[in-house]
């Protein structure tokens, strides 16, 4: 007996109406990044590990699919690691040239080293390509998802920080989802380290307070003293942490905790422009300031940004921030980005949660033509020809089947017209029209019809 087919824990299939929903999503994102002057390029699938390695910190550098060399990829490896069953970096990389790309970020920036020459400074892209992580799947969260990047580097201005922010703020009031934009500065967190006396440790510091929504502070302060840090310091920590009123009163605040810290106090003077611009424009989203965020990626050094869904219960779906030298460990060191990566998957599952698709998403077909024989079916097609030059999706049935059968097919589908061409019909070069939400019906010329569907 054949085994039952299935595909990998955290990936899935989508249905046609499902591929329509999500099409709704990616062409909404695609037209707002359009019209903030982004241009679309495409990276491959999979990067040489070399590419992708040391640029996520240590947890994310666990979390990239590698691909086995072709061939016998044994063939190139260490027999006295093989029979130690060694797992450590050295034998993964006789084993594995390339891998899968985790974000679209680092191929940006490869691609930016790669092809400099051929680019126009600042360059503004845009991106809409799957990424792949090996985390655990769980609500919101797959091992094959899609990231809609936007990125401008080769720029310091802090205007590129409130472009992305009205970009973003436009793309959700577009999707009718209710968020709250979250900011931070990596800086803000440098100052912070600096303050309780451990910058040695502001990647682990980063990395553990991140996890405070989903972990909880006690479960933060145990990784911390996993990572070295005294009582003292994780002590001092705290109040940091649990600053509360306004934005502007927590800026004021962090301001006065930050006083003696350099890269702190430019960190706020940065969320003070960001901020300050922003609100000058107006959003319909709410800011907030989260001196927690981190995102935990090593690669941001200025701004950071995450957006959550109000109404439902679910991770970032949106993220990003300023990262100084990304292009540095390409061989081009100085060059500046800043960019946000809307998590189509995660609007996706928020978007089915509230209903919020309009009633237009399904990319149904408009009409459909019946078919009750070969003489009624060369006219439809005729008829079929003209529409679609005109702009109109038609189709016909292609069996000449019972009526009662073509109808179910037409309402299965949600097609709002079925188009009916019988002895009648053909006899007097018309067609009935019947809308299938109404049940009205009305006999048309070839151009009534046209008019009446190209509305």
């Amino acid at each position: 007996m054949a085994q039952k087919p299935s595909i990998p824990k955290g990936t899935r299939d989508f249905s046609p109406i499902e591929m329509a929903r999500r099409n709704y999503i990616f062409d909404t994102i695609r037209e707002v990044f359009h019209l903030f002057g982004f241009r679309q390029i495409e990276t491959p699938a999979m990067e040489n590990l070399s590419t992708l390695m040391g640029k996520y910190g240590e947890e994310g550098d666990k979390l990239l699919f590698k691909i086995l060399n072709s061939g016998d990829y044994l063939r190139g490896a260490d027999p006295a690691l093989l029979d130690a069953r060694e797992s450590t970096g050295k034998l993964t990389s006789q084993l594995c040239e390339k891998g899968l790309r985790y974000d679209l970020t680092v191929p940006f920036a490869r691609y930016v080293v790669q092809h400099r020459n051929e680019l126009q400074f600042p360059f503004k892209r845009f991106q809409i390509q799957p990424v792949w992580r090996a985390d655990r799947p769980q609500k919101g969260r797959y091992r094959e998802f899609y990231q809609c990047d936007a990125d401008i580097i080769g720029s310091d201005s802090l205007i590129n920080e409130i472009e992305l922010l009205q970009l973003i703020d436009q793309v959700f009031t577009r999707l009718n989802i209710n968020v709250t934009i979250k900011l931070n500065n990596r800086k803000v967190l440098a100052g912070i380290a600096e303050l309780i006396g451990a910058p040695d440790k502001l990647v682990d510091i980063t990395v553990a307070i991140d996890k405070i929504d989903k972990i909880g502070i006690d479960n933060v302060n145990a990784e911390l003293r996993e990572h070295g840090l005294s009582d003292e310091a994780i002590n001092a920590l705290q109040p940091i942490l649990s600053i509360s009123g306004s934005v502007a009163e927590r800026l004021a605040t962090m301001e006065g905790i930050l006083a003696s810290s350099e890269i702190g106090r430019k960190g706020i003077e940065e969320l003070r422009e960001v901020i300050g611009g922003t609100e000058r424009l107006g959003l319909n989203a709410e800011l907030d300031l989260d001196v927690s965020l981190a995102r935990g990626l090593n690669y941001y050094t200025g701004t950071i940004i995450e957006v959550k869904a109000c109404d439902v219960a679910i991770g970032s779906i949106t993220g990003g921030g300023r990262y100084d030298n990304l292009t540095g460990v390409f061989g081009m060191p100085g060059v500046s980005g800043v960019g946000i990566s809307f998590g189509a998957d995660r609007i996706y599952d928020v978007l089915n949660a509230l209903d919020l698709y309009p009633a237009d998403a399904l990319d149904t077909v408009k009409v459909m033509f019946t078919n009750f024989g070969e003489s009624e079916a060369r006219a439809s097609m005729q008829m079929i020809k003209h529409l679609r030059t005109a702009g109109v999706s038609a189709e016909i049935f292609p069996e000449n089947s019972k009526m009662k059968k073509q109808m179910a097919y037409a309402n299965a589908l949600a097609i709002p017209f079925v188009a009916i061409v019988g002895e009648t019909e053909l006899a007097e070069n018309k067609v009935t029209l019947k809308n299938m939400t109404t049940g009205d019906q009305e006999l048309l010329t070839l151009e009534e019809l046209i008019k009446r569907l190209a509305d």
